[in-house]
């Protein structure tokens, strides 16, 4: 009998990853906020990757741009990182910098809720499979 792989593992793990990947691109323009000429950045949406595979085998990403950043994400997959959404409400500052710290502690948010969902989904996955096997 051979053994399949239980892709909601997997998924929960992609998504870990690119979470941490977006964590990062988050506090670097936090970090930044005062920095001349800086642009705020994100990384493509998760769901948008998913998408573009078509459901077919591992999620493959390709780094077609030298600044795109390098994520260790399931298959040695990349992140593409670009310019983010320019903020209306602040637009571009006279420092030439676009990073909206309300927006960017918005995405921190988000960031920690969806953690704690895929944590708690993956928990559950644990527990019904613990329960099948009867321990």
């Amino acid at each position: 009998m051979t053994t399949q792989p239980i892709q909601l593992f997997e998924l929960a793990s992609r998504q870990a990853e690119w979470l941490s990947v977006r964590q990062q691109v988050v506090t670097t323009n936090v970090a930044n906020a005062n920095t001349p000429k800086f642009h705020a950045k994100d990384v493509t949406p998760f769901d948008a990757e998913l998408k573009s595979t078509s459901g077919m085998g591992p999620m493959a990403m390709a780094r077609t741009n030298p600044a795109h950043m390098v994520a260790d994400i399931a298959g040695n997959g990349e992140v593409e990182v670009k310019d983010g959404k320019l903020d209306q409400e602040i637009g571009v500052q006279e420092s030439g910098n676009t990073v909206a710290l309300a927006t960017e502690m918005t995405k921190m948010g988000d960031i920690k809720r969806q953690f704690d969902l895929n944590t708690q989904l993956v928990g559950s996955m644990n527990k019904m499979m613990l329960a099948v096997l009867g321990k």
